[in-house]
């Protein structure tokens, strides 16, 4: 199986051993290895992302951890434009560019391309959220299929983010948002890249996410989260978004207790790993699956 000449892909839910196997794959096929996780990003948040450590890199290069501020926010797009530069430089350095992560977004947007919508105002988009919280979600949805009949049957009436994102798109730019995607391309062709989706077995993955949140606790999870409090931070900064941070706030003011803390973070994480899961059942059809126990048997086959 000869992959060096592409675009590795690897994708899994949280907890099924990706950037090992990332780094294991490096080592063997004389690769460097690319962030595809929203949350590892940032520098402020090493432990309750699950930052891999730089002393388990192994003398393989990684690129795009822990290198933005908790202040800052970072889009799909953001990641988009540097990801696509780092693989020129690593294709450059004759080496093997190797995604992984487990934001499916980013591999969507990197394999299919990203739908450059305009810049929509910030006042517009207020007003719109302003429209729907007065009249619901089930009569904005029927709102929007008025306005554009493409997105009926193609977003459920239970979706609100993507029923506003589809409304001010169609207000503000005058064309569907199914319009702007049909004249979406990606820089790569789709034979250049090459796909895994490491499949854990559920009832082990549990396990081991619990296992995992134990550790995060002991090693220093409070204190990041402590840290990033006194920061400030609006809630509208993506950073937000890190599981964890809402649930040791909770345990700081002395809301809930050390095995609640646990419990809760387990269970956010469990829903996280369960809507990757999901993800790939709907938009990964073409990828290689591999069972995470037969990882070193794929490896052997390079």
């Amino acid at each position: 199986m000869d992959i060096k000449s592409k675009i590795i892909l690897i994708y899994g839910p949280t907890a099924s051993g990706k950037s090992n196997f990332a780094i294991k794959l490096a080592r063997k096929i004389n690769g460097e290895i690319i962030n595809a996780d929203s949350m590892q990003v940032y520098k402020e948040f090493k432990i309750l992302t699950a930052r891999p450590k730089i002393k388990e890199y192994k003398n393989i290069k990684h690129h795009l951890y822990g290198f933005l501020s908790v202040k800052k926010d970072f889009s799909t797009g953001n990641w988009l434009k540097l990801t696509l530069k780092k693989i020129n430089e690593i294709k450059n350095r004759k080496k093997a560019p190797i995604v992984v992560g487990g934001t499916g977004l980013y591999f969507k947007a990197l394999i299919e391309g990203l739908v450059k919508i305009p810049n929509i105002p910030i006042k517009f988009r207020n007003k719109i959220r302003k429209d729907h919280k007065n009249i619901g979600q089930k009569n904005f949805h029927k709102k929007l299929v008025k306005l554009d009949p493409l997105v009926k049957n193609k977003i459920k009436l239970t979706d609100v983010q993507r029923t506003l994102r589809a409304y001010e798109v169609k207000l503000f730019t005058k064309k569907s948002i199914y319009e702007w995607f049909k004249n979406t391309r990606s820089k790569y062709k789709k034979e250049e890249f090459f796909k895994i989706y490491i499949d854990y077995p559920r009832k082990e993955l549990l396990e081991k996410i619990y296992t995992r949140v134990i550790k995060m606790i002991k090693t220093g999870a409070e204190k990041e989260v402590k840290n990033f409090l006194k920061l400030k931070i609006g809630q509208n900064k993506t950073s937000n978004k890190v599981i964890g941070i809402n649930e040791i706030r909770d345990f700081i003011e002395k809301k809930s207790s050390l095995s609640e803390l646990t419990e809760k973070i387990s269970i956010k994480t469990r829903q996280y790993a369960k809507r990757q899961a999901t993800w790939a059942r709907g938009q990964m059809f073409d990828w290689q699956k591999v069972n995470s126990k037969d990882l070193g048997k794929f490896l052997k086959k390079i």
